[in-house]
């Protein structure tokens, strides 16, 4: 085989996660339309666009939620695309969307709560992971043919990156929330050689930009939760 040929067969998905949300009442918001991106929400989003300006970037996607598509507009713009959207990349179901439920409100003591809580390797309080893993497998492998040979852009939500990167690595689905590798305008680039995923790589562009709280493996701070809906 050419070089030419190797280097054609060759495609990069990057799945991008949105950055921060204006969310003053700290709702976990999950598929609900009205949250935008914060002001430094709007930074990091410029931050992803400035670090894949000189990619190869032939499609940008997103998830049909606003702090998504507001994510990917300045990738699709610096490389003069137009920005597609993909209901798969959207964010995972959630029983307890709309409602606080972060470090520290008492959400785990209410018995009218315990009923979601009684299978955490399903889960029982959302969207089953293999359904997530079904739908972002499939938005990652048109995001792959329709930039063959070149780069994609995919931008969605914290869940239902790590669940699929958990996946294609093979590591369990089920997880704790807090160890995931996938902060606020986070990529997780997944490289393809034809069809086949050969390997999967991560970065943080706008890592200055992240508070302290919210990066993998932080410790939890009362009333500032990173389960608002990512």
């Amino acid at each position: 085989m050419s070089e030419n040929a190797s280097r054609d067969d060759t495609t990069v998905v990057h799945l991008v996660r949105h950055g921060e949300v204006h969310n003053p009442d700290g709702v976990l918001y999950g598929r609900r339309s009205g949250y935008h991106l914060s002001e430094l929400g709007r930074q990091m989003a410029g931050r992803v666009a400035e670090h894949l300006e000189k990619r190869d970037v032939t499609h940008v996607v997103a998830s049909p939620l606003e702090r998504a598509q507001e994510t990917a507009a300045p990738v699709a713009a610096s490389h003069g695309l137009d920005l597609a959207t993909d209901e798969r990349l959207i964010e995972a179901a959630n029983v307890f969307e709309g409602k606080t439920f972060g470090v520290g409100d008492g959400a785990l003591r209410r018995p009218e709560n315990w009923k979601h809580l009684t299978n955490p390797f399903t889960p029982s309080w959302g969207e089953p992971y293999i359904e997530q893993v079904v739908r972002m497998m499939g938005a990652l492998d048109a995001a792959r043919d329709a930039a063959r040979g070149h780069e994609a852009v995919c931008v969605s939500h914290q869940l239902p990156i790590w669940i699929v990167r958990s996946f294609v690595e093979r590591r369990r689905l089920w997880h704790d929330p807090r160890r995931r590798q996938c902060t606020l305008a986070s990529l997780t680039s997944f490289t393809y050689r034809g069809d086949k995923i050969v390997s999967v790589a991560y970065s943080e562009p706008a890592r200055d930009l992240v508070p302290a709280h919210l990066l993998a493996g932080a410790r939890p701070v009362k009333g500032k939760s990173k389960a608002f809906g990512a």
